[in-house]
């Protein structure tokens, strides 16, 4: 059986953060991911994409691929392909690789699984050509997939990043038919001062509005009563705005509602959680340096790291990594409590600006009232939970990714999908959009 120090579950930004720090403070590390790269979802292939999707990533190629780079040093093993089940009191680890059943000693745990698209319980959600934009993106990158006529529903600046992702690769969004209100942007005004902490975030989303404003692309604000209709699978999306009824043909509906932690890996370990109304999800209770606390029977010495710990972006998911790492470095004696603080404390500072943008975002693009409920009985340590394996196999529904890398044929024939390429550069009803965003009753970006 293997032996490590540190055992890291999930190699999104935090994780290869969290190994590379450990591993540079003279650690063992074993990094675990059920995909066959690193990376997680925000960097998911990034190092296969091309010089066109480069541009629509921003700075995330270089960014994925500093942390990747990162890895190529002595002292981690990365363990590709592994599927987590269990993990035992004295950090034992089971999980299985090509089939195989395998187990891990570690002297700490840190768990990077990262978040997963809140739920978007709207009428028509289960109807085939509905899915969720971390879906899209796994069909766009690993498949070369995407929607003749996809209407983006949601919330939140991933909604933006896809939008942009599917113009780069020359299919053009009908619309996108948002549910956050002006009244949301008003409220989110007094954390107006975390804009300037988090300006390179800010400008980003700006940028890509103004992609998708020169390419027309309607943006309709203020959706509610949406209900996505068909018999057979998705063919149009309705909606009341302002008190008119809309209507708007597609052949797919993405939906995303931001993003909440994945609540199962540390409630199946019996970690302490709390409501967050702010992000209106649970999060495990956890100190300055990511070790959560535990509850009666629960597996105690967990660190918890990133969006796993409540939502924070990748940027500050591998700040939180890298903090957690220096903890578990001095836990194990291998730096002092001195050095630990002085390579802690510029971490800490940049971790700062990097989460000053976060309640501004938090209170622009908040989960929209008729699904508030359904986030809170989702989410409750009290609800059942899913083995531990599932929870740990990807952020998306696996079962997405495999039919987008094997069945990718299938689902452009049965749902409107098209391979990368084979589109024309502007979907057929753009106008059609256009008049629904533009009419009277419906201005775009207005709520």
């Amino acid at each position: 059986m293997r032996e490590v120090d540190l055992a890291v579950v999930g190699a999104g930004p935090a994780g290869m953060a969290a190994a590379a720090e450990a591993a540079q403070a003279g650690l063992r590390v074993a990094l675990l991911d059920a995909q066959p790269w690193p990376g997680g979802q925000v960097y998911r292939d990034i190092y296969h994409a091309g010089q066109e999707q480069e541009a629509d990533l921003g700075a995330a190629p270089l960014e994925g691929g500093r942390l990747i780079a990162g890895l190529d040093r002595p002292g981690i093993s990365l363990i590709r392909g592994a599927e987590v089940s269990g993990i035992e009191p004295g950090y034992r680890l089971s999980y299985r690789q090509d089939e195989a059943a395998e187990t891990l000693q570690a002297r700490r745990v840190l768990l990077a699984t990262g978040g997963l698209e809140r739920p978007m319980p709207v009428p028509g959600r289960t109807l085939p050509g509905v899915l969720t934009v971390g879906a899209g993106q796994i069909l766009l990158r690993q498949a070369g997939l995407l929607p003749r006529r996809g209407v983006l529903l949601g919330t939140g600046p991933l909604l933006y990043l896809f939008a942009v992702q599917m113009m780069h690769a020359g299919v053009t969004p009908t619309a996108l038919i948002e549910t956050q209100t002006r009244g949301d942007l008003a409220r989110a005004m007094c954390h107006l001062g975390g804009i300037f902490g988090g300006w390179s975030y800010m400008s980003e989303g700006w940028r890509m509005l103004r992609l998708l404003h020169r390419a027309g692309v309607p943006r309709i604000t203020g959706a509610h009563e949406v209900v996505i209709e068909g018999e057979q699978r998705a063919e149009a999306v309705r909606f009341l705005r302002r008190g008119a009824q809309h209507r708007l043909p597609c052949d797919a509906v993405l939906l995303h509602h931001g993003v909440v932690p994945n609540p199962h890996p540390a409630r199946a370990l019996g970690l302490a959680h709390r409501w967050m109304p702010r992000q209106h999800c649970f999060t495990p209770v956890c100190d300055d340096w990511g070790e959560a606390a535990a509850t009666e029977g629960g597996v105690e010495g967990i660190f918890v790291a990133g969006d796993g710990a409540g939502i924070v972006g990748p940027r500050a998911a591998e700040l939180q990594g890298r903090i957690s790492a220096l903890r578990v470095a001095e836990i194990l004696g291998r730096i002092d409590l001195g050095t630990r603080d002085a390579l802690a404390a510029p971490l800490r500072r940049q971790l700062r600006r990097e989460l000053a943008v976060r309640p501004f975002l938090d209170a622009a693009y908040p989960p929209f009232a008729e699904a508030d409920g359904l986030d809170r009985d989702e989410t409750c340590p009290g609800s059942p939970l899913p083995a531990f394996g599932t929870a740990l196999s990807g952020g998306v529904p696996g079962v997405l990714a495999e039919t987008g890398e094997s069945g990718g044929e299938t689902i452009a024939d049965a749902a409107g999908w098209l391979p990368v390429g084979g589109a024309d550069d502007a979907s057929p009803d753009v106008a059609e959009a256009e008049k629904t965003a533009t009419g009277a009753a419906c201005h775009a970006g207005e709520a």
